[in-house]
């Protein structure tokens, strides 16, 4: 004997889903972001698409700290390669958190050997003047 539910009986479409019609068929999506838009709307919410909440969704999994393997599998993506494309990119803070752990591996000083950098051009100055401050180099020929 096929599921049923208790009211349509033997009626009932079992299709798996937990959001159904009254009779267990499927709901078709353009009747979900209708309905979705409607409630926005009554909610005086910014209009958005009921599928920006995935992208959102996404967002927020990666400002977490959440790691492109775990976005993908959230969103059934068959491969990161999707999630990398489209979500690494689109925080700014995220990009200042990258760009802040960049600059921390910078070195702030001069060595304690007082030497110059390494560089790949002749140069004439010196990293640090009389006064110990640093002064710009300036490329030889210029």
């Amino acid at each position: 004997m096929a599921p049923y539910n208790l009211e349509w009986g033997e009626a009932w479409i079992n299709t798996g889903r937990i959001f159904t019609q009254e009779n267990g068929a499927e709901l078709h999506p353009a009747w979900v972001s209708e309905l979705f838009s409607i409630l926005a709307f009554k909610a005086d919410l910014p209009p958005i698409r009921l599928h920006d909440l995935r992208h959102c969704a996404a967002t927020l999994l990666y400002a977490a700290g959440s790691d492109t393997k775990m976005v993908a599998a959230m969103l059934r993506h068959s491969t990161t390669r999707l999630a990398d494309d489209v979500y690494t990119t689109v925080l700014p803070e995220l990009a200042h958190e990258a760009a802040e752990a960049s600059a921390a591996l910078v070195p702030r000083g001069a060595s304690k050997t007082g030497g110059l950098p390494s560089v790949s051009q002749e140069v004439t100055g010196g990293a640090t003047d009389s006064g110990g401050e640093v002064t710009p180099l300036v490329r030889g020929g210029e």
